[in-house]
């Protein structure tokens, strides 16, 4: 009980701390209406407003496309790349875009052949995004083959958890080897 009474307490005061950042806000970009967006803005906000969290995430779902993919697929990726167009400008603007990376990540891939419901399903490989205004812009690595396919999958080029303790070393100066397993 004492613990539950502990954890509430901490998340009222996180809770207080999150409002008394982002009130005074400023948003120097104009940001679409999604969920998304709504999310980035308060994420621009918080690291605005001085929060001292290192690391944010927010979730843009929906692209689990077995069935009638092509306009969904339009329509999730127009939306994040409005979001993040937003997010990247807000912070431009704000000046503090260069203490900000992020990237986008998905937790599985697409096959490259359409099945029989105008879709695909899950693959092996998939891009990584990154948003980050001290690197130089561009794609590592090749442009992935529609030919040479490992069991129908695109062939994965990086692991992504090299993507990650690139990150977490180089970015966030933490040894990747307490983290990563």
């Amino acid at each position: 009980l004492a613990f539950l009474r502990r954890t509430a307490l901490n998340a009222q005061v996180s809770a207080d701390r999150i409002r008394q950042g982002v009130r005074g806000a400023q948003h120097l970009a104009t940001y679409p209406d999604s969920r998304l967006a709504r999310d980035l803005k308060l994420v621009a906000a918080m690291i605005a407003g001085g929060m001292d969290t290192r690391v944010y995430y927010v979730s843009h779902g929906g692209f689990d496309t077995h069935a009638a993919q092509a306009m969904t697929q339009e329509r999730l990726l127009g939306e994040l790349a409005e979001a993040l167009a937003a997010f990247q400008d807000d912070l431009n603007k704000l000046k503090i875009a260069e203490r900000v990376m992020g990237f986008t990540f998905s937790e599985f891939g697409r096959r490259v052949q359409e099945n029989g419901s105008k879709g695909t399903d899950h693959g092996q490989a998939a891009p990584l995004l990154f948003l980050v205004s001290l690197i130089k812009p561009g794609i590592v690595g090749q442009h992935p083959s529609l030919t040479q396919l490992s069991l129908g999958d695109l062939v994965m080029q990086t692991d992504f958890r090299q993507v990650y303790a690139t990150v977490l070393e180089q970015w966030l100066g933490v040894p990747a080897s307490t983290i990563l397993v």
